[in-house]
């Protein structure tokens, strides 16, 4: 026992505090109880229980020892409670503005909750409206919620008499070991198997609801359609607002829109999941795949390339069939042969490397591929070029022997960081993700690829949380995740530890011994696919891009005709110096142009008229500032050359 667990006398129930104290009380006692004996502010603040582990409503009672927790609206637990009452406050809500409708499944999730509704009427923006004002007339009633345990028949029997068929027809799905819960609140009363908060007064106000869509009853398309009503529900007014004013921004950000607007790529139904770049996007393409290849040249990696199609037995040998065969793109060249088109250049990789038998002094062995890969997407899925079916990969492996796994590992996290904060990005998580259900490889092997990752991610210094079963089915990986500029969080880049496919595929080297042995293979990509890192860098920015990703950094601009010859010398100029320039040479007046081009955000206009051709000068504007600067020519020149030079 720690020093800081206070030893208690033997009899009654011991319950065990987050800080190691314990509290003795004479027999069974609720968490409510509980938190009263600590503290009257505590008592006040008290959501629900936290005991060993599983949260429960704050009037369970406790029989046992225990180690238990108050959960209050900052713990972790909270949110989760707090959006599943609001989905039954608003269920609540809408049986008694429209007690036709019949109540199905209503549960939290990650930024709200939702509740599906069978009624003949759709929903309008005037009923939301509605049902919102009525959720918050619940709360202020303070209605006191209660579990009850009914027997299986009977609650089967009341909801079919209240004529919540949908609820009846759940109740026989559930296992004959589990109890039938209800909860109670006002008139309202619901099957559910908790917890819930002590009465809809600490809900509090900080909720909205948000838009109607379709679903169906259990999922199933062959089933009754039904209207789901989403909404968001957060521990406070500050973190709604905050929340509502996120969704303002992405909207506003969002890379589908922009990329419209600004003319870099669009996708279609002919095509889906497939990218069409114009000419604008596939210049910032080129200008981030030249940037990571000079960074991958400068880190040691060796560039390759591996075909597109491979057969099904090279598939089956790795694990990728039996475990990802449902996401891949296959067919049938004859009746003994199937071919794929590769997901992940992984098996490819290997092959390069099994053509010559290596020697440890060779290693580690870095080899680097801009992957062209294709994964079988549910349309339903696509988003944008965020989520699509055709993507290029920042694809590496590093062959290497196991006491190399930390050396690599701390390189890579070092050369990593370095590459986001050139691209904006200062706030970066590590999430650590183990073995998942399904996977390669024996439990001995597991333990020591999660030993050794652990033990390198600890030597870069980097802190950690850990996301439990979320591992490759290989390997476990690190998952790097960028906060962008309105606080929302992308996986982007990971770091996997792979003892396994490496054996699978026969790989080996000879090692100090003169005996064969099987490699490490580490798998890592920065961006993870260009197409969904372009589209998180275009949100991050609002499409206002640094000057060096800008697809056209300058465009140079006549007053009047007369200019024209000149505009063609500076432009010619910034292009010898290494710009991406274009001339706007219509008949326009200035302040036309000039609005037009601050609103396709190019970084710099550069005025010309027939006074700047007569004196060799340029009228600088720098996108999102109000006035110019007149400069030399050849000053001019000289300056934006450095402040649109890519980073190191």
């Amino acid at each position: 026992m720690s020093e800081s667990v206070q030893t208690i006398d033997a009899g009654g129930v011991a319950v065990t505090l987050p800080d190691g104290k314990q509290r003795r009380f004479p027999g069974p006692v609720t968490g409510a109880e509980i938190a009263a004996a600590i503290g009257p502010g505590l008592a006040k603040a008290a959501l629900a229980i936290v005991i060993d582990g599983e949260p429960r409503d704050l009037a369970t009672r406790i029989d046992r020892d225990a180690r238990i927790a108050i959960v209050t609206a900052t713990s972790p637990e909270a949110l989760e409670i707090l959006r599943h009452d609001a989905a039954h406050v608003m269920a609540e809500a809408v049986k008694e503005l429209y007690p036709e409708t019949q109540v199905t499944f209503g549960p939290a999730t990650d930024t709200g909750f939702y509740y599906d509704f069978a009624r003949d009427t759709p929903f309008t923006p005037d009923d939301l409206a509605r049902i919102e004002q009525r959720m918050h007339e619940i709360v202020d009633r303070n209605e006191t919620v209660t579990r009850e345990e009914w027997e299986r028949d009977r609650a089967a029997e009341f909801f079919n008499s209240i004529g919540e068929k949908y609820k009846a027809e759940w109740i026989h799905e559930i296992p004959a070991d589990e109890a039938i819960s209800l909860y109670r609140q006002g008139k309202f009363v619901d099957l559910c198997t908790g917890p819930h908060l002590p009465s809809t007064g600490k809900l509090g106000h900080a909720f909205k609801l948000m838009k109607v869509a379709g679903a169906y009853w259990r999922g199933d398309a062959r089933n009754a359609q039904l209207q789901r009503v989403y909404g968001t529900a957060w521990a406070s007014d500050k973190d709604l607002k905050q929340y509502l004013f996120q969704l303002e921004e992405a909207e506003k950000r969002d890379h589908r829109r922009l990329g419209k607007e600004l003319d870099l790529f669009h996708v279609q139904e002919e095509a889906a999941g497939s990218v069409f770049w114009h000419p604008y996007g596939w210049t910032l393409y080129r200008t981030i795949e030249a940037y990571i290849r000079r960074r991958l040249d400068g880190a040691g990696y060796a560039e390759i390339r591996t075909p597109q199609l491979l057969d099904r037995s090279l598939w089956i040998a790795s694990g990728h069939w039996e475990k990802f065969r449902e996401h891949m793109f296959t067919f049938a060249e004859s009746a003994e042969k199937t071919l794929a088109l590769k997901p992940m250049s992984c098996p490819g990789h290997i092959q390069i490397f099994k053509q010559q038998l290596h020697s440890y002094r060779e290693l580690p062995l870095r080899l680097a591929e801009f992957g062209s890969c294709h994964r079988n997407e549910p349309s339903g899925a696509l988003h944008g070029i965020m989520r699509v079916r055709a993507f290029t990969q920042d694809d590496a492996h590093i062959f290497c022997m196991p006491e190399q796994i930390t050396g690599e590992t701390v390189a890579f996290c070092q050369l990593l960081l370095s590459v986001y904060r050139d691209f904006g990005f200062d706030d970066v998580r590590v999430k650590f993700s183990d073995r998942p259900p399904v996977r390669a490889g024996s439990d001995a092997t597991w333990d020591k690829a999660e030993g050794a990752l652990k033990s390198a991610v600890e030597a870069a210094g980097l802190p950690y949380t850990m996301n439990p079963g979320e591992g490759a089915f290989y390997g476990p990986k690190l998952e790097f995740v960028l906060r962008d500029a309105i606080g929302r969080d992308w996986q982007c880049g990971t770091l996997q530890v792979d003892f396994v496919m490496p054996e699978r595929l026969e790989a080996a080297y000879i090692g100090e011994d003169g005996q064969r042995h099987t490699p490490v293979m580490l798998h890592r990509a920065i961006f993870g696919s260009f197409e969904r890192f372009i589209a998180i860098v275009i949100e991050h920015y609002a499409g206002k891009l640094p000057l060096w990703l800008a697809p056209v950094q300058a465009r140079v601009l006549t007053i009047t005709g007369e200019a024209d010859p000149y505009a063609g010398r500076v432009r010619d100029a910034l292009a010898a110096a290494g710009l991406r320039v274009e001339t706007d040479l219509r008949n326009e007046k200035i302040n036309y142009k000039i609005r037009e081009h601050s609103l396709d955000k190019t970084p710099l206009l550069l005025v010309v008229g027939k006074r700047e051709a007569e004196d060799g000068t340029v009228a600088l504007r720098v996108l999102g500032g109000k006035d110019q600067e007149i400069l030399a020519l050849d000053a001019a020149v000289a300056r934006l050359r450095d402040e649109a030079r890519p980073p190191a």
